[in-house]
């Protein structure tokens, strides 16, 4: 049995191991997630044995809307937003969140309209269709004998 850890062997010595690794080197797989290989399936597409690849999360999106020219208050959440957002302090109907005036724009004649306040976690850190740890592409096999 040999580590996996990125160590080069002999062609000579282990010619089949050869044949799986042509470049007479092992996978360093110390410290990653093994992911099985695609192959076909579709959960996983374009990837190649050994190939590694980064973390990510799913996107998180969502938007403030702002409204309420009184009090510059949020009257509506969107996207992952949606549901989740609660008032840390209370208006009489238990429903807005306070902001400041700068949140909203005010045109000349005085009237006021809202600004949309949005959150993109993509623009931070990498995100996918899914929730994944960093890891390499891996062929499971099993010896037939």
């Amino acid at each position: 049995w040999l580590k996996c850890n990125g160590a080069a062997f002999s062609a000579e010595e282990y010619p089949e191991l050869a044949k799986a690794y042509p470049t007479n080197k092992l996978p360093d797989l110390r410290g990653e997630f093994i992911r099985g290989w695609d192959d076909g399936r579709g959960m996983d597409t374009g990837r190649a044995i050994l190939s590694a690849q980064g973390d990510a999360i799913r996107n998180i999106y969502g938007e403030f809307r702002t409204v309420n020219t009184e009090n510059y208050s949020i009257w509506e959440t969107v996207g992952s937003f949606k549901g989740a957002i609660v008032p840390l302090s209370p208006s009489t109907n238990n429903s807005y969140f306070s902001l400041t005036r700068s949140m909203v724009t005010e045109r000349a004649d005085g009237a006021v309209y809202p600004k949309v306040i949005g959150l993109d976690a993509s623009r931070i850190v990498p995100t996918a269709n899914e929730n994944r740890p960093r890891n390499i592409a891996f062929n499971y096999i099993v010896r037939a004998a």
